[in-house]
């Protein structure tokens, strides 16, 4: 059995594709939203897997000796790892954005078959509950430690595209890298990343330079050129941003406050950074997070 923890935009359609494959599944969420899914199901939109509604089981807590996949957000996982543990789970895949996650993952979860990757999808679910796709199609990437786990297995078997890459930390910094500066600089600007050189292009710059030199140093070589030519061009905007002007700070503190506290933990300074994130909760009118 495969237990999908959280049915946002990822978990959501994992299960959902999971569950067309054949696979046994079951959507693990709070109360709430697991009364919401029993009764309604998961409806998908998407060119490439068209359109889905199917009705897995549903609970509110893991079943004993499944595999577990983590798909809620950075702020939710505390909550969710103690039920998680207390289920014995025969494998984890935890697919977060971010990377200090993983320290609590592997803390609360010690057994051999833990392992922090990440899904690569532009997704999101309305007030109605379906979830939306517009890219084509999901992609998890895993460390070369689960390529052969059950689970990598299963979503590659349900059509998600799957990927091995390298270390756990290597993995987690090959999408933060990317997501993080083009996440701050959109919810800075509250528009594309065009805005924010227009605005400030030395400002930009030196982000660059300060989240290149924070991934080399916890375990990704990273150049700021390379981080340049990652960011999305003119229309893009991040969920970050999104999450922001609905009023909430969504992931504002895994993919801001954890940068900079990593900096302080190799002694690199991130003065661009720290302005960003201040800036970001100053305009949204909310405090730093303590």
């Amino acid at each position: 059995m495969i237990s999908v923890v959280g049915a946002g935009g990822v978990g959501g359609l994992l299960a959902a594709l999971l569950v067309t494959a054949g696979e046994d599944v079951t959507v693990v969420l709070r109360p709430g939203s697991a009364a919401r899914v029993a009764a309604e199901g998961l409806r998908i939109r998407s060119r490439t897997y068209g359109d889905l509604h199917v009705r897995p089981p549903v609970a509110t807590e893991v079943p004993e000796g499944s595999i577990v996949l983590i798909t809620v957000k950075e702020y939710g996982l505390d909550a969710v790892l103690p039920g998680i543990a207390a289920a014995r789970p025969s494998e984890v895949l935890c697919l977060l954005n971010g990377v200090t996650h993983s320290d609590r993952v592997h803390a609360a979860l010690p057994g051999p078959r833990v392992a922090c990757g990440f899904a690569s999808v532009l997704s999101a679910r309305d007030e109605a509950g379906v979830i939306t796709v517009t890219t084509n199609g999901i992609a998890v990437t895993v460390p070369s430690n689960a390529a052969f786990w059950q689970a990598p297995r299963a979503l590659a078997g349900a059509g998600v595209s799957v990927a091995v890459h390298g270390t756990e930390r290597e993995v987690l910094w090959t999408k933060y890298r990317r997501l993080a500066p083009f996440a701050l600089l959109t919810s800075w600007v509250d528009g594309d990343v065009p805005t924010a050189r227009r605005r400030d292009s030395a400002l930009v710059a030196q982000l660059l330079t300060e989240v290149a030199a924070v991934a080399t140093a916890d375990g990704l070589p990273t150049d700021p050129a390379t981080l340049d030519g990652l960011l999305p061009g003119p229309g893009a905007l991040s969920s970050l941003a999104t999450d922001l002007r609905r009023g909430t700070e969504g992931e504002l503190r895994q993919l801001g406050d954890a940068l900079v506290e990593l900096g302080r933990t190799y002694g690199i300074a991130t003065p661009a950074l720290e302005r960003v994130v201040r800036e970001i909760r100053e305009r949204v009118g909310r405090r730093p997070l303590g």
